[in-house]
């Protein structure tokens, strides 16, 4: 890949399909990280389904989506899990706005953990996306439950291994991270 000068939005969407690769734009930087692998995978793969789930019984108008590109006011990332507007999601792009966004949720694996407890966490308050949840694996599961106030996250609760949690927003949902992160 040869590139010349500071990254673009335009630039980075333009690369061609990987799936063995994640690529995101961050300060100007194109910051390229491995597939997830399998613990990733399918715990990923459970979130989607209880979110999609709740978010239907619920009666509330978005999508669930699983490795998506997210334009932000600061560049271009690819969250694991991102709840949206269904209005914004209609269309066959390849990325959606921040502003379309009401909840993130990144699975922390070993090769991400300073970007997503740290430097996503900051992006995506200052891109004002309501929620920011955080599925830790070890020692063990446990989802970490933020809402954004005043421009940064404040940890509401935090979902424990072997109790099921009731989240109420951005809609009613019962989680036991046990299930999610089960192999």
């Amino acid at each position: 890949m040869h590139h010349h000068g500071p990254w673009t939005i335009a630039d980075v969407l333009a690369l061609p399909e990987d799936r063995s690769k994640r690529y995101e734009l961050l300060g100007g930087s194109l910051v390229m990280s491995p597939a997830p692998g399998l613990r990733h995978q399918r715990a990923s793969y459970r979130l989607h389904v209880a979110l999609d789930t709740a978010a239907q019984a619920a009666g509330v108008p978005v999508e669930v989506l699983e490795a998506i590109n997210v334009t932000l006011p600061s560049g271009l990332v690819v969250p694991d899990i991102v709840v949206a507007d269904a209005g914004a999601a209609a269309e066959d792009t390849v990325s959606i706005d921040a502003e379309a966004v009401q909840l993130i949720v990144e699975l922390v694996s070993p090769g991400n953990r300073t970007m997503d407890r740290k430097i996503k966490p900051l992006l995506y308050a200052e891109a004002a996306i309501p929620h920011y949840w955080r599925l830790e694996f070890d020692p063990a599961p446990r989802l970490i439950v933020s809402e954004l106030d005043n421009g940064r996250y404040t940890e509401r609760m935090i979902a424990l291994p072997g109790t099921v949690t009731e989240i109420d927003a951005p809609f009613p949902l019962k989680i036991d991270p046990a299930g999610i992160a089960r192999q």
